[in-house]
């Protein structure tokens, strides 16, 4: 039997330093953020929430309504993977949803958020 704890190594273990991300870019060259911005992320446009018990989700059926927590008209939350980045209202754009953004948060702001 050994007495290596379970997924040690043998060594020395050592801490790594890692340049922050810079969005000014203050040498002239490619700023930091320059090399995420073609990375792809989920935008979703959230309607509402409910919550209910189990026995209530399993009586659902067609024609079921679900009453959501947000009033008719309140503008609605768009977020990037999760995160609360602007809202706005649902517009109609060659036969598809879409939305006007009517708040937003500042580009400091979403990368903060989006860095949690």
């Amino acid at each position: 039997m050994s007495n290596e704890s379970s997924g040690g190594t043998s060594g020395d273990v050592q801490s790594v330093n890692f340049d922050s991300f810079d969005i000014g870019g203050a040498d002239g060259g490619v700023n930091d953020i320059d090399l995420v911005l073609d990375i792809p992320v989920n935008v979703t446009v959230e309607l509402g929430r409910a919550k209910m018990q189990i026995r209530n989700l399993l009586a659902l059926s067609y024609g079921s309504v679900v009453e959501l927590d947000v009033l008719a008209g309140e503008p609605l939350d768009v977020m990037v993977n999760g995160c609360l980045i602007a809202q706005g209202e649902v517009v109609i754009v060659n036969d598809r949803y879409g939305i006007r953004l009517t708040d937003i948060v500042t580009p400091t702001e979403r990368l903060r958020k989006l860095n949690r």
